[in-house]
């Protein structure tokens, strides 16, 4: 697939700081040797060095010698993160002592490592669950101002060029939030245009999905959808955002031409939204397996700096694709 080419090229012509507290997965030491190899990215292990080392010297990962390794627990710079976390955190009542304990944790050290400055993006998630990477993200990092949600998009490669940008689309939100509501569901659109235009290099073209178009359903469901349209076009009113609409809507011209007559997203979508997590990660499913299409991600968006969250089941060339990814939104701050 051409984009995932380009997006390892554009990592490789501006190397970015991207932090693995997962230092001593083997899976991730085996992907971080193929990006320091490629020289797509400057790579932070966390870890201890000799573990590390005796884990790379076993497996004939020669290029880990070139990552920068950080063991959190004898770190020098810890009590700076640690005073760092205190002060982020002290008006929710943590004491310094706690904020010491938990800078030593390699996801919390990861975050702490962004926000001063000292790394570009991190990647986490093949031995944590989604909640471990994401909650020192939440308080640490934060969201991006003016955005109220972290979402999780994928991109989705299909072999139906017709539709979508030439069979290329960006799916919303399938990892984060069972249930945005429609102020929520806005910033996941705009969010995702922002994802299209600076990760795929695509004119958004956002659907607002629903079981509903323009009003041919009356329901609480799609007044959401059609509340979070009216929203996120005064969010951004540069992009190109419509809704509510149907499915069919959105992808065929000819339907949304009759459906939605006068929308320039209509028939032309290559972002869609989902009004709910049940609905997208159901459909971006659907899709991969019935069709033989190509889903890469999630990759969460909304936050302040770029943290990607990994399947504990993920692969190792899946690991290296979220790393390129991942140093693309830092590259672009998205």
């Amino acid at each position: 697939m051409k984009l995932l080419d380009e997006i390892m090229q554009r990592a490789k012509n501006n190397p970015q700081r991207i932090v693995l507290p997962e230092g001593t997965e083997i899976r991730t030491l085996q992907a971080a040797n193929i990006i320091l190899k490629e020289k797509a990215a400057k790579l932070i292990l966390l870890g201890n060095k000799t573990e590390i080392d005796k884990i790379a010297d076993k497996n004939g990962l020669k290029y880990i010698k070139e990552a920068t390794i950080i063991n959190p627990e004898t770190h020098p710079d810890i009590k700076k993160y640690a005073e760092l976390l205190y002060e982020i955190r002290k008006s929710k009542g943590m004491t310094y002592d706690e904020a010491e304990k938990l800078a030593r944790d390699p996801l919390y050290l990861a975050c702490l490592m962004i926000k001063n400055g000292d790394a570009d993006g991190e990647l986490a998630g093949a031995q944590n669950t989604t909640g471990n990477v994401l909650r020192p993200a939440f308080q640490i990092v934060r969201t991006k101002p003016g955005i109220k949600i972290v979402s999780g998009a994928i991109l989705m490669f299909t072999q139906k060029e017709e539709f979508g940008e030439k069979g290329l689309f960006v799916f919303a939100d399938c990892a984060v939030n069972p249930n945005p509501n429609a102020e929520e569901l806005a910033s996941i659109a705009v969010s995702t245009a922002e994802t299209a235009m600076f990760l795929a290099e695509i004119e958004p073209k956002v659907a607002m999905l629903s079981f509903s178009t323009k009003g041919s359903a009356q329901h609480e469901l799609a007044d959401k959808v059609k509340e979070a349209t009216r929203i996120a076009k005064e969010m951004a009113p540069e992009l190109l955002i419509d809704g509510e609409l149907q499915a069919d809507a959105a992808l065929v011209e000819k339907i949304g031409k009759s459906k939605a007559p006068g929308s320039a997203v209509a028939g032309e979508a290559n972002v869609l939204v989902f009004p709910d997590l049940q609905s997208g990660n159901i459909a971006y499913k659907l899709v991969e397996r019935l069709s033989g299409a190509k889903a890469i991600g999630p990759v969460l968006q909304g936050i302040a700096a770029p943290i990607n969250d990994l399947s504990r089941g993920c692969s190792v060339e899946d690991i290296v694709r979220m790393i390129t990814i991942t140093a693309n939104q830092a590259i672009k701050n998205v």
